[in-house]
């Protein structure tokens, strides 16, 4: 039994997809689509010379184009991380992109292996596929975390400017001029929305919908109640603002608790593999007495399967909602 190095190839190609992908996706759009620009998207694309209302239909445009296709097979699974993350790239693109890099895994496999073809067709659909919802998973889990920090300093801007005498709609347009993406573009839109005359309350709570965010169900809430039955908004937000910190701080607390579970089900899925791979390394022909036995392919699967349960179970329990 020899050591192969195909594994290696396997998992340097995988490596390799996603960098590609990030690239042609800054490549695409610019580095004002990534997280980490200091200067937030709408705000840039407004000095390039677009006006007010075609900035505000791109980016509804962008924020809603993956939910509409959700019908389409497969993408499904893959439509609900897209929106969170709000990827810029249609569904199309999106699928065009699953397709150029499964192509180019395959010529990578091809290249660097020797396996079946059918073997290298079904692991490059694999990788490219993968590959995608990876990062589309990263994004959108980069882009929530973000917008959860971001938050509670977010309201209580509004709640100074509301103090200081701005009507609340001003106080929306501050916050979506001075914060960093990724929130500010999200209030930014708000913004623009209701200076073409669209509720405040009614736009703050498709945004939360839209993201999935507790924090924001609250703030949408709060405005909507407010404008119905009037009250302080300023004490209102203050309140929430504390409140809404308070939930960052237990999360946080929580993750840090879990965080040894967590690393446990890792470690006692991945030890047993490094295991396999020092065993290896050391005697390539440990298995060759049993390797033709009927129940060792089969075997080899039980145990795959089992160290992967692991993972989901221990994700299970460390799942704990704030």
């Amino acid at each position: 039994m020899q050591l192969s190095a195909e594994p290696i190839i396997y998992g340097l190609i995988f490596i390799g997809v996603l960098v590609l992908v990030e690239g042609l996706y800054l490549v695409t759009f610019g580095k004002s689509i990534s997280l980490n620009s200091k200067v937030n998207r709408r705000l840039e694309m407004m000095d390039k010379g677009a006006n007010r209302e075609q900035v505000l239909e791109q980016l509804r445009k962008e924020m809603r184009q993956h939910m509409s296709a959700k019908s389409i097979p497969l993408y499904s699974l893959l439509a609900e991380r897209a929106q969170k993350a709000a990827i810029a790239f249609t569904p199309r693109q999106l699928i065009l992109v699953m397709a150029g890099v499964a192509a180019l895994a395959f010529v990578g496999l091809s290249v660097g292996t020797s396996a079946e073809v059918p073997l290298r067709v079904m692991a490059s659909i694999i990788i490219g596929v993968g590959a995608v919802f990876f990062w589309v998973n990263k994004k959108a889990a980069k882009r929530m975390s973000m917008i959860e920090e971001q938050l509670p300093d977010a309201v209580e801007l509004m709640v100074r400017s509301l103090r200081v005498g701005h009507p609340f709609a001003s106080a929306v347009q501050i916050v979506a001029n001075e914060v960093e993406d990724p929130l500010a573009t999200e209030f930014g839109i708000i913004a623009d929305e209701s200076a073409y005359g669209r509720d405040v309350g009614e736009a703050l709570k498709e945004m939360a919908e839209r993201l999935d965010m507790q924090d924001m169900r609250f703030l949408a809430v709060a405005v909507t109640i407010q404008q119905q039955s009037g009250g302080n908004l300023a004490e209102v937000l203050a309140g929430l603002a504390k409140v809404i910190r308070a939930r960052f701080r237990l999360f946080r607390r929580v993750k840090a608790i879990t965080a040894e579970a967590q690393w446990s089900g890792k470690f006692l899925s991945g030890f047993p593999l490094f295991c396999l791979g020092g065993i290896l390394a050391k005697d390539p022909g440990y298995y060759d007495s049993v390797i033709d036995h009927p129940w060792f392919i089969p075997a080899c699967f039980v145990v795959g399967a089992m160290l992967t349960v692991n993972l989901f179970v221990m994700r299970m329990l460390t799942n704990i909602k704030v």
